[in-house]
């Protein structure tokens, strides 16, 4: 066994942060862990950049899919969520602009892509079903990668539908989403059943076995052991615990 220790400032860091008007982001992510997109002036966290150009290329997209926006700035979000305000009204930008420190955009792990065809719309950008977007949502899930704000989901998310917008949260948790339908409020939820001295969340997933467990964070530091042969990822929920990926 090998002993793990995480501090409170954790719960606000990884790739299962939920981000929304009521859970805004607590912590900035460091300029050095954002880098622009191949060909693109748009930038996401590096390893989620990196994954969806490696998912880009898998599906031979070349310059069908266009990146449109990832990684702003808190000053970038209070700039656009005025603007919408300014353009299209309080009702649009409530359903379609997050509010300034609750935007997934700030976290760096949230891109909106659009079909390469003008005009390309800023705000709700041209994503369909088929064609090239759809071959890109087949193999999303496996990637890593979630529709964030699926269409019967308002009431939880809080955003109406948005097909263009693609949330990174790292495997096999979109697998898992994908599979059981849930959004990530849903799914965030879902884990808490699995506590970390309880009954832990088993899955096989493309040939390869995960253990997932949540452990509510302690008030300054989280102490727990865990199997010293299984390599594993900690993601706080931006909430009051942190979720736990073993490798099996």
């Amino acid at each position: 066994m090998k002993a793990a220790a995480l501090n409170r400032v954790q719960v606000h860091q990884g790739s299962l942060l939920l981000v929304n008007r009521n859970h805004p982001l607590q912590c900035t992510i460091p300029p050095e862990q954002i880098r622009p997109l191949e060909h693109s002036t748009v930038s996401l966290e590096r390893k989620t950049a990196l994954v969806l150009e490696t998912l880009l290329s898998t599906i031979g997209s070349g310059s069908s899919i266009v990146p449109v926006s990832g990684f702003r700035t808190h000053k970038e979000q209070e700039e656009i969520y005025a603007s919408s305000l300014r353009d299209h009204g309080e009702v649009f930008t409530r359903n379609y602009v997050a509010l300034p420190g609750c935007s997934e955009h700030e976290t760096g792990l949230a891109i909106d892509l659009a079909l390469n065809r003008e005009p390309v719309d800023f705000i709700r950008p041209y994503f369909p079903e088929d064609g090239i977007c759809g071959r890109f949502r087949s193999k999303a899930a496996s990637y890593g990668f979630i529709q964030r704000y699926p269409k019967g989901k308002e009431s939880l998310t809080g955003i109406a539908p948005e097909p263009w917008h693609f949330r990174y949260v790292g495997l096999p948790h979109a697998s898992i989403m994908n599979s059981h339908g849930f959004c990530l409020e849903e799914y965030l939820d879902y884990l808490m059943q699995f506590p970390y001295e309880g009954h832990h969340l088993e899955v096989r997933i493309e040939n390869k076995s995960f253990e997932i467990f949540y452990l509510k964070a302690e008030d300054d530091v989280t102490r727990l052991t865990l199997p010293g042969y299984l390599p594993y990822q900690v993601s706080g929920d931006n909430r009051e615990g942190f979720i736990f990926t073993l490798w099996r």
